[in-house]
């Protein structure tokens, strides 16, 4: 039996260990956790036992033990540095994470070859119908004018004089050979004079406005273009009304004229910058180039756009190239055509297309790493502009190739071919029989490429045509729900009542009255932006009302200038 000492000692805690603790119990019970037994009676409740907060894995109560119990070997700097030696981490702990990062990194390194791919189609493409302005188009208008001349012999069998090709075809060749006499009177020699006494910063903002009213010029040139051809061929009731296409054609003339002289700006911009001693100019042009990363990478782009951004560079690469052919050209024509100097340019020519191809590369990689964009989009953008070959080769095409490659990049042949002419007939002078042979030969030979190529590309494409599902769109037209009558009137309600039709593609026909896509019924007509051009009404359509077709007249001009913007993708594209 003990003591009332004794009993007094055990309340005030016992032995110094359980008096460290605080408590009046063995640590080895109270002190790990274990609770304690209830000192109340049978018949009275428990008191609430007291809730300690966890931190960082230790318990409020136990922190301050256990750090009086921890030793002086625990706290010294090789347990520090033996601990950030020895610790491990598992990478599969996130491994959906970096998966996507690899994920990415492949993407980047399968751009250069698929975007390469995609631009040596483009600039083939961009080849064919500049190649058709100096080749077939000549043959084209001479046979439109001998139709002309010799149809009173055969009578009027229809009303047209000429089908609307051959008429847009006669208004090409005169606006070609118009402009073509109107260089003459630019000075090319005063222009480069006048140009090399510039400042080297003053060229530099020469150039790069030069290239901001390129594509200007551009944009604003088909559609004066287009313009021009329909005024010329849509049916007119009076005759007075031809007389609508001279102010049009004039129109068409100024454009070709000053776009010719704004590109021969640019090349002999860049002459300068070839011949300057100490290459600072060319530096500085090829600097502005990684400007469009700047510009263009740290942007939001979506599908629609990046297709745009490359027909742009398409376009913009092929340009270059003609530009670097007339620069070359006016430089051997300055020493007397002599072969060691072509060798001097030949590193310069080099130099501007490897920083022209590295800037692309580097400009698709991180936008299509920034985007979340696969790699697999730039086989559906050739697969794009296969389909527009492809359908311009129909029987009831509504275009002609060469327009449809103007719409879709922005690359307009007519003022570049008038300036290439220029430059040639000035450079090279013909005289001799032999001279002349040998013109005719080269130009046998221009036709020669031209049909090969265009042999190749139209093969290519019905390759990518095929390999992208997209040929039935091209044989299959446009099928209603229910055929006849009934369904054109149903659909004419349909769509005057509809402000935005959407089809199973995604692509919106936008009518007079929009409304919310939520209040839409399903469309009665499956139909594409490309299927509907791609075709031409047919017969059984004429009992229509007339409201119903005015109506479609509109709807059509309004989808025809959505595709006549050449950066609408259509809905051949997610």
């Amino acid at each position: 039996s003990a003591g009332p000492g004794s009993a007094g000692e055990g309340r005030r805690g016992g032995t110094p260990e359980q008096q460290e603790s605080g408590r009046g119990e063995p640590r080895t019970l109270w002190g790990s956790g274990v609770p304690r037994p209830s000192s109340a009676g049978p018949g009275q409740p428990s008191p609430p036992q007291q809730q300690r907060t966890e931190t960082l894995g230790f318990y409020e109560s136990d922190r301050g033990r256990k750090k009086k119990q921890r030793s002086l070997s625990d706290l010294s700097l090789l347990r520090f540095i033996s601990a950030e030696l020895t610790r491990g981490y598992f990478l599969e702990h996130n491994e959906a994470k970096y998966t996507e990062r690899r994920e990415r990194v492949y993407t980047c390194m399968r751009i250069p070859k698929e975007l390469e791919k995609l631009m040596f189609f483009g600039i083939f493409l961009c080849l064919d119908a500049f190649l058709y302005v100096f080749t077939l188009l000549p043959l084209r208008v001479f046979l439109a004018m001998f139709r002309f001349i010799t149809l009173p012999c055969y009578g009027l069998r229809d009303r047209r004089l000429l089908q609307p090709a051959q008429v847009c075809d006669i208004l090409k060749g005169v606006i070609l050979v118009i402009c073509y006499f109107m260089m003459h009177y630019v000075d090319y020699s005063m222009m480069y004079h006048l140009i090399r006494g510039q400042s080297v910063i003053k060229l530099y903002i020469i150039y790069n406005m030069l290239e901001v009213a390129d594509r200007l010029f551009s944009s604003f040139g088909q559609d004066i273009l287009d313009a021009l051809y329909w005024t010329a061929t849509e049916p007119k009731e009076r005759k007075r009304a031809h007389i609508g296409v001279i102010p049009h054609f004039l129109m068409a003339v100024l454009y070709v004229f000053l776009h010719a002289i704004l590109i021969m700006v640019q090349a002999t911009t860049l002459n300068v910058a070839f011949n300057s001693h100490n290459k600072s100019l060319l530096t500085i042009m090829m600097s502005n180039n990684f400007v469009e990363i700047k510009g263009s990478v740290f942007k939001k782009f979506e599908k629609n756009n990046l297709f745009q951004m490359s027909n742009s560079d398409i376009k913009e690469r092929f340009t270059n190239y003609v530009l670097l052919l007339i620069v070359c050209l006016r430089n051997m024509e300055q020493f007397s055509w002599n072969p060691d100097h072509l060798w001097v340019l030949f590193p310069d020519v080099c130099m501007v297309v490897a920083s022209e191809i590295a800037v692309d590369i580097v400009k698709h990689a991180f936008i299509t790493k920034f985007n979340d964009i696969t790699a697999d989009v730039y086989s559906e953008y050739r697969a794009s502009l296969a389909f527009d070959l492809v359908s311009s080769r129909q029987k009831n095409a509504y275009t002609d190739y060469s327009d449809s490659v103007s719409r879709r990049m922005g690359f307009i042949p007519l003022p570049l071919a008038v300036l290439l002419m220029r430059v040639v007939t000035s450079s090279i002078k013909v005289q001799g029989v032999l001279a002349y042979v040998c013109v005719v030969l080269f130009y046998c030979g221009l036709i020669s490429l031209k049909v090969l190529n265009s042999i190749v590309l139209l093969g290519k494409s019905c390759q990518y045509v095929k390999e992208a599902k997209m040929e039935e769109k091209l044989f299959n037209p446009a099928q209603t729900a229910t055929p006849g009558k009934s369904a054109g009137k149903q659909q004419s309600m349909f769509k005057s009542t509809q402000g935005i039709s959407t089809d199973e593609n995604g692509s919106t026909s936008v009518t007079n009255q929009p409304v919310h896509e939520k209040e839409n019924p399903p469309s009665l007509l499956v139909t594409s932006n490309s299927d509907q051009f791609l075709t031409t009404p047919d017969g059984e359509e004429k009992d229509i009302s007339q409201d119903s077709s005015e109506l479609k007249h509109r709807s059509s001009k309004k989808d025809l200038l959505e595709i006549d913007r050449f950066t609408i993708c259509g809905n051949r594209i997610d």
